[in-house]
């Protein structure tokens, strides 16, 4: 892989150091180019609250699952990288559910029959172990640096050093990978050559972050650590998220009206928690709770879709900065680990031309992108109140049984084939939807030959049926 002499190696510019861009410049560096890493902020500590705004969804805790696990485990590094990585995070398994009331348990409700599990991971500590196996290789990283230009023709990015001096500062590459998230340099700058769609939308809801501290006297969880735990209200919810650390990080996601609503008062805080989220009070601890709203700011979530993804054979757009998306699917991160994964699928099946591996990438990219941010848009619905309706949990109970007992038909649950699959997203919401047909048909069925059978002589055919089919 590393075989080309240094005055022939191909060289790369990675634009962004958060998590996609990290491991792409882990990707390019082990496939033998000259890769340099180039961060607008700064590299002590990436969470500071003046990097916050640099992008929006920093804080909320990553879940990785199947497609991030993925994407590290193709990297070519013997697996060494994914299993630092998933030492440090702490399996879900399903979400629990809670009224809100203290003293009530939450329901559980499983995310896979299998027991296949998600992980919460910390999103520092993952950039930092990222950043760390960079350190390692023949990488440059060059942090306060923001890109001011792009000249795609002569090959150039210009950045501004971002110490206080301003010295700007050219740089030649024979190809640009931007992973600058939402709010992306690379893309702003890429549509000055490129025709790009580009849509971007803010919902109405806007979050802010909680933390829910250890037990005093334990020093361990408060709550069940193995679940995301959900707060439901229709409108606006509250969810927690287990840290290594023995934490929650916690999130309060609620319309701009209802923030306004309570304003800067106190007594207005804690009504509006005791009436919706009593329990999250006492785990919490009221000045806290008091504390941390007062304090945390109340920021906007932002969905975008563009295509196509690339120039020529000089630049190219991955991660948020191609299809930044509401956090409600936890497959912002897993995406972007796997964009990166799919790139080098193009580039290595296209050995002779950057410009046919990016016009593949692209076309076959676009659509799984704008699919997932569609998709995690759906689930903000679901999680903050289908996930109390007795529809969904008895379509979600039969798609499960007929996974768990008749796996030959195919059925599985969208969250299962999302989260726990590599099976394109295009295809995910294909294959959902002939189910739910195909489900709808022979349910409408039943029920006409129940009409005039009887529903005992359904059920008997069923069993009948089923052991037929080797089901026990």
């Amino acid at each position: 892989m590393d075989s080309e002499s240094p005055a022939t190696r191909k060289k790369v510019i990675v634009v962004g150091a958060g998590p996609v861009g990290a491991l792409a410049a882990l990707y390019f560096s082990h496939a033998g180019w000259e890769v340099e890493v180039y961060e607008l902020r700064g590299v002590i500590d990436l969470r500071l609250p003046e990097n916050l705004s640099l992008n929006f969804s920093k804080s909320i805790n990553l879940a990785l699952s199947e497609r991030g696990i993925n994407g590290l485990k193709n990297l070519g590094d013997g697996g060494k990288l994914l299993e630092e990585v998933l030492s440090e995070t702490i399996p879900m398994y399903g979400r629990m559910i809670h009224t809100g009331v203290p003293g009530e348990k939450g329901e559980s409700q499983k995310y896979d029959v299998h027991g296949n599990f998600i992980r919460s991971a910390d999103r520092a500590r993952l950039n930092v172990q990222l950043l760390d196996a960079l350190a390692l290789k023949d990488v440059k990283l060059f942090f306060h640096h923001g890109l001011r230009g792009l000249n795609l023709d002569a090959n150039t990015a210009e950045f501004e050093k971002k110490d206080g001096s301003g010295e700007k500062v050219t740089v030649h590459a024979d190809l640009i990978v931007g992973a600058d998230g939402a709010h992306s340099a690379t893309r702003r700058l890429l549509q000055k050559s490129v025709r790009m769609y580009y849509e971007q939308i803010y919902i109405e809801t806007l979050w802010q972050e909680y933390e829910i501290p250890p037990h005093k006297e334990t020093g361990d969880f408060k709550i069940d650590a193995n679940h995301l735990h959900i707060w439901p209200k229709k409108d606006f919810m509250f969810i927690a998220i287990p840290s290594i650390d023995k934490t929650f990080t916690c999130t309060l996601f609620m319309e701009q009206w209802r923030f306004d609503a309570i304003g800067e008062s106190k007594e207005d805080l804690l009504a509006f928690f005791k009436e919706n989220f009593e329990e999250v009070i006492d785990l919490v601890g009221e000045e806290s709770l008091v504390e941390q709203y007062m304090n945390h700011q109340k920021l906007p979530l932002i969905s975008i879709k563009c295509r196509p993804y690339h120039y020529k054979d000089r630049c190219v757009i991955i991660g948020d900065a191609a299809h930044a998306m509401v956090p409600f699917y936890g497959q912002g991160m897993n995406a972007g680990f796997e964009d990166v994964s799919v790139l080098f699928e193009h580039i290595n099946e296209n050995p002779g031309s950057m410009a046919d591996a990016l016009d593949s990438y692209s076309a076959y990219r676009v659509p799984d992108g704008h699919m997932i941010n569609e998709l995690a848009m759906q689930n903000h619905i679901e999680m903050r109140s289908a996930v109390t309706s007795k529809t969904y949990l008895l379509r979600k109970a039969v798609e499960e049984a007929l996974y768990a007992h008749v796996p030959w038909l195919g059925v599985r649950t969208m969250y299962s084939m999302v989260s726990f699959s590599n099976i394109r997203y295009t295809e995910v919401v294909e294959r959902a939807r002939r189910q739910r047909m195909w489900l709808n048909v022979t349910g409408a069925g039943l029920l006409v030959m129940g009409s005039f059978w009887g529903i005992k002589n359904i059920v008997r055919m069923g069993i009948i049926w089923m052991v037929k089919a080797g089901v026990r």
